[in-house]
């Protein structure tokens, strides 16, 4: 009775490593799962900017559960898991901001600058918070969720913006990776459009 306790034990204990629990182990995946822009590349892009007219993109602030290489998987209001045998090239907030940057510049006529370029003309400023960025497990949904803000060079005017989409998925990273991509880029999109708008 004693072994089959502890076998028993053994087998949950190695379960729920590979569904991905907040401790995550294990090997590490044998595939490592980047976020591509999907808005068809120029051939070239040259562009020069009026003052104040450049974008200069920051990277987000997340919450905690974002600050790793791991997905998330909302598994109720107070419990989070992350999705086993899946890890990304890097964190949702560098993933995210690349590929708001790249979105922008491929859809807008916009010079696009990040953080150390914007002693140049930092023009438009994009920050915000990444709210979500993983998946749910009571709607069978990949979630991302963006709440931009865009201030004019100066501080003269402020915008904020949530942006949300979402698409299905099982849970399991065969699903959840091209789910991420599908969503993540359908709010870069909308943020690009907002952005390719403003200050004109």
């Amino acid at each position: 009775m004693r072994l089959l306790k502890t076998t028993a034990a053994l087998a949950l204990a190695l379960e729920l490593a590979g569904c991905g629990g907040l401790l995550g182990g294990g090997k590490p995946p044998a595939t490592l799962f980047s976020i591509t822009p999907d808005a068809a590349e120029p051939a070239s892009i040259a562009r020069s900017s009026a003052p104040g007219q450049a974008v200069t993109i920051g990277t987000p602030a997340v919450a905690r559960e974002l600050g790793t290489v791991r997905v998330p998987v909302q598994v109720s209001p107070t419990n989070v898991e992350y999705v086993g045998k899946m890890q990304l090239v890097d964190t949702p907030a560098n993933l995210f901001t690349n590929l708001l940057a790249e979105t922008v510049r491929r859809t807008t006529n916009r010079v696009v600058l990040d953080p150390g370029q914007a002693t140049l003309d930092p023009g438009l400023v994009v920050n915000g918070t990444l709210q979500r960025f993983g998946y749910d497990a009571a709607t069978g949904q990949v979630v991302v969720t963006y709440d931009g803000a865009l201030s004019t060079q100066g501080g003269n005017r402020v915008e904020t913006r949530r942006f949300t989409a979402s698409s299905p998925a099982d849970g399991t990273s065969t699903t959840v990776g091209p789910a991420l991509n599908i969503a993540a880029n359908q709010v870069a999109r909308e943020v690009a459009q907002w952005v390719g708008s403003s200050g004109r």
